[in-house]
């Protein structure tokens, strides 16, 4: 099975393209979302595989950036409409978790991501030599709480944590790591079932009907 994995919900945006033991990634921080289509490329080329073929597509469901993870989203849905390729949604929270064990982290695990609004989300893992478990489930906190989890033990990381927590260890959800994650997985979806992980519920203010104006006499 060949995997193209694409990143997009932090700063540092990537792709990777994984077949068996053969491995190739693109990454980029800042710039235009549109980018995905030049490293896409890149990765082709690194590695001598054609468009064609690619048997499935990886996408970091965030949550991050919603507007990088809706231009992922946005790439892949057309993908499969042109080709019928396979798509597969992850979450970044666990591409990030298997960074923490690529770098041999170990113990109470709190996994960070700026929220905006002066909120974060916030998961929590035990990790250890025999594996991760969950702790307490992914959900939108204050920054008190997430400084209570750093004073009771827990390292932060995630991306940019270094802004709000000195103590915390940096780590992105990568392409490579969402293609890994995926290798054993065939709960394979339509491109319309591909939702990005949002905690908060969706609001709009309704907007009033028209009122028709008269121009003033005279």
């Amino acid at each position: 099975m060949t995997w193209l994995g694409i990143e997009f919900s932090s700063p540092q945006r990537s792709v990777a393209l994984r077949r068996g033991n053969t491995l190739a990634e693109a990454m980029e921080t800042g710039g235009r979302h549109t980018a995905a289509l030049g490293m896409i490329e890149t990765v082709l080329a690194r590695t001598d595989i054609t468009r064609t073929e690619i048997d499935a597509l990886v996408i970091g469901l965030g949550p991050g950036s919603y507007t990088g993870i809706r231009a992922a989203l946005a790439l892949a849905q057309g993908w499969q409409l042109a080709s019928g390729v396979k798509l597969l949604g992850v979450s970044s929270v666990e591409a990030i978790m298997a960074g923490a064990r690529a770098e041999k982290l170990a113990g109470r695990i709190a996994v960070v991501i700026d929220a905006q609004r002066t909120e974060f989300y916030l998961a929590t893992y035990e990790l250890n030599a025999s594996g991760c478990s969950e702790l307490e489930p992914l959900r939108v906190v204050s920054l008190a709480e997430v400084q209570a989890r750093a004073e009771a033990g827990a390292l932060i990381v995630g991306p940019e944590v270094t802004r709000w927590f000195p103590g915390g260890r940096v780590i992105f959800p990568t392409a490579a790591s969402l293609t890994e994650l995926a290798v054993h997985r065939t709960d394979f979806v339509s491109g319309e079932q591909l939702e990005p992980i949002y905690l908060r519920e969706t609001t709009f203010v309704k907007a009033p009907p028209s009122r028709l104006v008269m121009p003033p006499a005279g």
